[in-house]
């Protein structure tokens, strides 16, 4: 069975256009439509009827009255009738792993949650993780069918952090998980039945964001999660980047660190190797001379006025602003939105973050926005969800490396 379904939903280019076009700003009207992406309303027309006759768009009668409670009209004296996503097309699955626990949602086409299921990992073994994302799965489809989708819900999208190759569905390098070389995407399709895309974990959750999250109508933002790692993806006119080798956005191997300090991917001075989790506690506990200590008592600790547990965190802070700076001189973005369960001291070394991107940052990337937004995992298992969505409705687009969302490229 192919991992990734090529259809049916999209057709033409016009017809993507629109698509994308009402999932990043429903409800909207044809005219608005045309509008945004640079066509005629009559090709606009065109191309919004078959997504309509195949029931994947529908009709937002709520929302075609004007301010007064008046039917709205077009220039042309024709009534507005903004179209939306007909959320009840299908259902899609959305699965985050972790070396912890596995967070499995199933969303509908609108990209809400309309189920959650969540399981603990007892050890990383490949066979027992895939098992659990199949009990997961399979539990989530029963709901699925409860729901009532016009179309089966048979597309699952897995996260997993590391080096993913997307195109095979193979985890080639998961150092958290401790995995190397698993084809991942065909041992869960094969166990399913279902249609199975991979992705990075960063870059699934920058895909949620886009769609519906705070990233959300932006064309240029990246976005950087700090925790047990330090990741980024980067989203470019409207397209996730992943680069030939799907690696694009490591920013946590940038080596702006101490080059006598070595990261557990082999190379020296990374920032992960001094902004992870583990490295903060490693570090913090070398300082204070207790191996039994605490993050969260080093943070209470650093807080009170422990100086020398707080330049640990202030350094953090430092290298993973120098880092984000990086990102912002290089693709220039809108926006920078910070996520991760590292946001637990974001609140104390958000000043040096600061601090070392304003001094780093070039020019008018200054001007980028950096924005501090917790997610729980069920958001990042809704990113994988989105890949899925994402793979399903645009794949001839994805494959020809142009945009998906809005604008005016066609």
């Amino acid at each position: 069975m192919p991992l990734q379904r090529r259809g049916p939903i999209e057709g033409t280019p016009a017809e993507a256009a629109v698509l994308s076009t009402v999932f990043a700003e429903q409800p909207i009207a044809r005219t608005d439509i045309a509008r945004r992406i640079g066509l005629s309303s009559a090709a606009v027309t065109r191309a919004t009827q078959p997504l309509l006759d195949a029931g994947c768009l529908e009709y937002n009668e709520a929302h075609a009255t004007d301010a007064a409670g008046d039917e709205a009209t077009s220039r042309m004296g024709r009534p507005r009738r903004p179209v939306r996503i007909a959320v009840d097309y299908t259902g899609t699955f959305g699965v985050k792993l972790t070396h912890e626990e596995v967070v499995g949602v199933l969303v509908d086409f609108g990209g809400r949650i309309r189920g959650q299921e969540q399981r603990t990992l007892v050890g990383t073994d490949v066979d027992a993780a895939i098992e659990t994302v199949v009990e997961i799965i399979t539990t989530l489809d029963k709901q699925a069918r409860k729901l009532g989708f016009t179309h089966p819900a048979d597309h699952v999208g897995l996260s997993v952090s590391g080096d993913v190759d997307h195109a095979t569905g193979r985890v080639r390098y998961s150092p958290f998980l401790d995995w190397r070389d698993v084809d991942l995407g065909a041992r869960v399709s094969q166990a399913t039945g279902k249609h199975v895309v991979v992705e990075n974990d960063v870059k699934a959750l920058a895909t949620a964001e886009q769609w519906f999250g705070y990233a959300r109508g932006l064309d240029d933002f990246a976005l950087v999660t700090i925790g047990t790692g330090i990741g980024s993806a980067l989203v470019v006119d409207g397209a996730l980047i992943r680069g030939a080798h799907s690696v694009a956005g490591e920013i946590g191997h940038l080596p702006v660190g101490d080059p006598s300090v070595l990261c557990r991917c082999g190379g020296h001075g990374c920032v992960e190797a001094e902004a992870s989790t583990a490295a903060l506690l490693s570090r913090c506990r070398e300082v204070a001379g207790e191996p039994e200590l605490s993050l969260r008592d080093a943070v209470e600790r650093a807080r009170s006025g422990d100086a020398a547990i707080a330049a640990v965190f202030v350094r953090a802070g430092h290298l993973i602003g120098l880092a984000i700076a990086s990102v912002a001189n290089i693709i220039g973005p809108a926006q920078v939105i910070v996520s991760g369960e590292g946001l637990t001291t974001y609140d104390f070394i958000e000043s040096a973050i600061r601090d070392s991107f304003a001094e780093q940052t070039f020019g008018a990337a200054r001007q980028t926005q950096l924005h501090l937004q917790p997610l729980p995992l069920a958001e990042w298992a809704r990113g994988a969800a989105a890949v899925a969505i994402e793979e399903f409705a645009f794949p001839s687009r994805l494959a020809s490396g142009r945009r998906v969302f809005g604008g005016s490229h066609v």
